[in-house]
Order: structure tokens, then C-alpha cells, then sequence
């Protein structure tokens, strides 16, 4: 909760900069989130398109506040503001300037991009490469919107973009005897669906050649519904988030061979609307065209085909030379080992004292009071208002007697009957509540 309300902020206060001083940053809200404005809406706020980055570059700002002041002790008079509450304050104040500084330096970032169009566009087959790779290769930050939506929804090749060209043309394209490249030359920057389908088929086969030899089903009950996917519809996000994280490195390795797929598919002239799966490749190329264009297609299946065998030889190497935890290769080994009653016992001690020692005041407080009420066994619900702890508990002969909860720290207790119980914490209530429910759900 506390980093859902901050990225809002976050984003209120990015616009709130952006209208307040338009010109200090080159950036015109009043275009609104047209593809190319480098603009998005977030919770019905224009903002910076920030993709992962910002979510990500938020998050860790959050998690490090928490973790540096929820635990945070305020005078008591202000303990009502301890906790949560204490960290969403102070991230708060760190988000001003922190969108200031995203202010001057995105919409940089945002502008190196668009520059870099213009490179791909007249840079051949190096261009098709780069702008592929880069396509692939930023899909977990979620900036590759960048790199192809313009090209594909906005003008950057075409006026109207690539797809709607594309759509637009084919029927000239089907009865015309000129290579599809002389009628399309832009079409390399429309070949992401050559790794979807191909590039899918051999990465696939190579997890599962891969795995265990007795985890091979399981495997293959979890790649084979993901590839087909894939390949028939070009969603690729359930077979390639397999490895993803589990294998970074073969995330830079397909990234190469998606970019490589697309180039030398682009340089013997395959060129289209593929950057889907096999039934955009039917509807919108093989059955309208091939008639005309039926050698380029089969030149495709080839190059496509080749690669699919590159890629599993690739996948299976560098999965088995570095054993990378793919699916079914897994380790399951724990450590096994025998202790004796005392051992135990006495470990668990040690362990719980450790623990003990470390924890906040609060955190104590809600062990002595749960141990207080007769475990978390006996307890049915868990409420609190401004200073007091709420318990419903199951057998109210359980509960200990005012003054145990005194020396535990509590300021008092109430037995208003019908099993309902309430401890009189003070403004720290909200801590020991969370505290306490941690300890019922353990």
C-alpha cells in the first residue's frame, strides 16, 4: 500500500512540474498520450511513460524507507503517526524532488530514442538488427514500446505506421509481380514474430531435451501449452519468463539470435506483417500473397527452420555447460540430518531468544499478549480502534488477569463480555495489531 500511494504521488507530482513549467522541459502535456508523446496516463494522470524503470525505480525508493523508518520509535504523542504512516510522510518529501529529477532527465532518454530511429531506418541490415535486438532485449524494463511503437502505430517509416500500411497495400501487394522487399522496404522492422514462432519451436525443445530425465514430463506438461501459445499467437511473455529469471543470461543469448533470425530473414527479402503468430502469419501474409510470393515464404520456412535448430543446439550447450536452473533441473536435495529431542529444544531456544533480542517494542508486546489471551488458538478475530487491541477469543477462562497484561505493557484490559476482549495499547495499537496478526498466521 505504502508504494502504490507514493507512485501516485509520484506521478502527481511529475505532472504538476510538467504544467506548471512546460518549457523548462520540452515536454507538451497538451498532446495527451498519443503513441510517440513519450506521455501515459497512470490513475487518470498525465505522466511521464516511465515503463518498469519508474514503477521499479519507486519501489526500491519505497522499500528503503521502510526498512530504514518503520520501525522507526516516535515520542508518544506522535506515536499515531508510526509505522506506515511514518514512511508514506517521509517518501512523500522524497518524491518532489525525485520527480524533478525524472522531469530533466527522461524526456533525454525518451529523445535519444526517437534519434536512434532514424539510425535503424538507414543503417540496412545493422540497422534491423540493432532496433530487433533492442526490441527484445528491453522487454523486462518494458521500454521496448519505445523502440517499436512508433514504427509500427506512428510515422517514424511510413505515415500512419507500418501496420496500417501494411493492411492498407495488400491488395495492391497480391497482385503484384515485384519482390515483396521493392514493395515493402521498410518490412524488416516487422519480423519479431520470426523468433515468436521459430526462435519459440527450438528453445522449447531444447528446456525439455534439458531437463532431468524424471522430470521430463512435468516439463513438457509446462513448456508445450506456453510454446504453443507462442507460436500460434505470437505471446510469447509464459514460455520466455521460464527462463527469464532463472537464466539471465539466456535472456542476452536470445536476444542475439531474435535480432539474427530477423536480419538474415530480412537480407534474402522475407519481409511482412510478422510480428505475431502463425495465424497473423496465415491472415495477413501466406494466404493472401502466396500465390505471388509463395518462393519468398518458403525461403522464410527455410531461414526459419535453420534458426529453430540453432537455437536448440544454443539453449541445450549453454543450459548443460552451465547448469542453469531451467525448468526440471531443479535441485530438490535438502539436508537431512538427525537430532535428538534436547538438540532441538535447545536450538529452539537459542533461536527464539536471538530473535527476541532483536525485535522492536511493539513486535514484544504482541508475543506477551498473544501468549496473555491463550494462544492464537483461542483467538476468532483481531481488530483495534485509536488505542485499544480487539480480540474475539473462544474461551475467555484463558485470558489472563489485568494485571499480566500490565506488566506485559499494556495500560489496562476490558472484559466487555460475549468473548470480546480489549487491551489498552495507546497510539502504538496499530503496530502491535500487525504484529500480532503475524504471530496468528504463522
Amino acid at each position: 500500500m505504502e508504494a502504490l500511494v507514493i507512485y501516485i504521488a509520484f506521478n502527481y507530482f511529475v505532472n504538476a512540474i510538467l504544467t506548471l513549467w512546460p518549457n523548462s522541459f520540452a515536454v507538451d502535456l497538451s498532446q495527451g498520450t498519443a503513441v510517440g508523446s513519450g506521455l501515459t496516463s497512470i490513475a487518470g494522470i498525465i505522466t511521464l511513460d516511465t515503463g518498469m524503470i519508474g514503477a521499479l525505480l519507486i519501489s526500491g525508493v519505497v522499500v528503503y524507507l521502510h526498512n530504514r523508518f518503520y520501525e522507526k520509535e516516535l515520542p508518544e504523542m506522535l506515536t499515531i503517526f508510526s509505522g506506515s504512516v511514518f514512511v508514506t510522510m517521509i517518501a512523500f518529501f522524497v518524491m518532489i524532488p525525485l520527480a524533478l529529477l525524472m522531469c530533466v532527465i527522461w524526456p533525454i532518454i525518451q529523445e535519444g530514442m526517437r534519434s536512434m530511429q532514424g539510425f535503424f531506418i538507414h543503417s540496412g541490415n545493422f540497422g534491423v538488427f540493432i532496433y530487433q535486438f533492442l526490441q527484445k532485449i528491453l522487454i523486462p524494463t518494458g521500454l521496448h514500446h519505445f523502440v517499436y511503437a512508433p514504427f509500427a502505430y506512428d510515422s517514424a517509416v511510413v505515415e500512419g505506421g507500418m501496420a496500417a500500411y501494411w493492411a492498407s497495400n495488400i491488395g495492391e501487394f497480391q497482385t503484384s509481380a515485384l519482390s515483396l522487399k521493392e514493395l515493402y522496404p521498410f518490412g524488416g522492422f516487422s519480423l519479431s514474430g520470426m523468433s515468436k514462432v521459430f526462435g519459440t519451436a527450438g528453445l522449447s525443445l531444447a528446456i525439455i531435451q534439458a531437463a532431468h530425465p524424471e522430470k521430463k514430463k512435468k516439463v513438457i506438461a509446462l513448456i508445450a501449452p506456453a510454446a504453443l501459445t507462442a507460436i500460434l499467437t505470437g505471446i510469447t511473455e509464459p514460455i520466455e519468463f521460464t527462463f527469464l529469471f532463472v537464466a539471465p543470461a539466456l535472456w542476452g543469448v536470445h536476444a542475439l539470435l531474435d535480432a539474427s533470425i530477423a536480419t538474415v530473414s530480412y537480407a534474402f527479402g522475407v519481409v511482412g506483417d510478422f510480428g505475431g503468430g502463425l495465424i497473423n502469419w496465415l491472415g495477413l501474409n501466406w494466404l493472401p500473397l502466396w500465390n505471388f510470393h509463395g518462393s519468398t515464404y518458403l525461403t522464410q520456412i527455410m531461414i526459419g527452420l535453420t534458426f529453430t535448430a540453432i537455437w536448440f543446439l544454443v539453449f541445450t550447450f549453454m543450459i548443460k555447460k552451465f547448469n542453469l536452473k531451467t525448468p526440471g533441473r531443479e535441485e530438490d536435495v535438502s539436508e537431512i540430518q538427525l537430532y535428538s529431542k534436547a538438540d532441538y529444544e535447545n536450538k529452539k531456544k537459542t533461536q527464539q531468544d536471538e530473535q527476541e533480542k532483536n525485535l522492536p517494542k511493539h513486535a514484544r508486546q504482541a508475543q506477551a499478549y498473544l501468549v496473555l489471551v491463550g494462544g492464537k488458538e483461542n483467538v476468532l478475530d483481531v481488530t483495534n480502534c485509536a488505542t485499544r487491541l480487539r480480540l474475539t477469543v473462544k474461551d475467555t477462562s484463558k485470558v489472563a488477569n489485568p494485571i499480566d497484561f500490565q506488566e506485559a505493557g499494556a495500560s489496562g484490559l476490558v472484559n466487555p463480555g460475549n468473548g470480546g476482549i480489549q487491551i489498552i495499547v495507546g497510539l502504538t495499537v496499530p503496530r502491535v495489531r500487525e504484529s500480532f496478526e503475524e504471530l496468528i498466521v504463522k
